[in-house]
């Protein structure tokens, strides 16, 4: 573990047991500029999933081939899906006020709050927790991609890029980091 030293109640406070992942896909990377193209989330309690939530998209213009190719979703795929201002509304109440865990969450959270402004006037202000933070923080390898993180625990990287998939992917990094961290802190007891 690096940085500064905190207290075991302070560290397992960084891993709670009820949560909710949340990933997405884009047609690129500026929220102002891009579209969403999937969310997906995972209702989890005890670090157990109880429920999910996925859906297509519709953008309002044209997903370019290099992100057909990086993530599978095809222009025909999105074409009668709903638009973000149909589907926002139920992703945020399935979503409801839990912590958000995500892998890079910022990422997705600055395209989901600059959807609830421009459509709902609304902010997004659900505590979040980011696996990518929590790699940096506690393991120390060299990279901190979720794809290299879940190879590194021996998790299924395939869908990679499909929004439930990297879902799955974050939650059980986020799981085997947090096995990690309280083992180590009971080995110091």
């Amino acid at each position: 573990m690096t940085g500064i030293i905190k207290s075991r109640a302070e560290i397992l406070e960084e891993f709670p047991s009820d949560y909710t992942v949340v990933d997405i896909e884009t047609t690129g990377l500026s929220p102002h500029k891009c579209c969403i193209i999937e969310l997906s989330a995972l209702k989890v309690r005890s670090d157990s999933v109880v429920d999910k939530f996925t859906s297509l998209v519709k953008p309002d213009g044209v997903i370019n081939s290099f992100i057909t190719g990086l993530t599978g979703i095809t222009n025909d795929m999105v074409a009668a899906a709903p638009d973000i201002k149909s589907i926002l509304p139920g992703f945020m109440e399935f979503i409801s006020d839990d912590c958000i865990l995500g892998h890079n969450v910022s990422f997705d959270i600055r395209f989901i709050s600059a959807n609830l402004k421009k459509y709902f006037a609304s902010e997004f202000t659900n505590a979040r927790k980011d696996t990518m933070y929590l790699s940096r923080r506690y393991c120390t390898l060299p990279c901190h991609k979720l794809d290299y993180l879940a190879r590194h625990y021996n998790i299924c990287t395939g869908g990679h890029h499909r929004a439930l998939n990297d879902c799955m992917m974050t939650l059980e990094v986020y799981k085997n980091i947090k096995k990690d961290v309280t083992s180590s802190l009971n080995s110091l007891l």
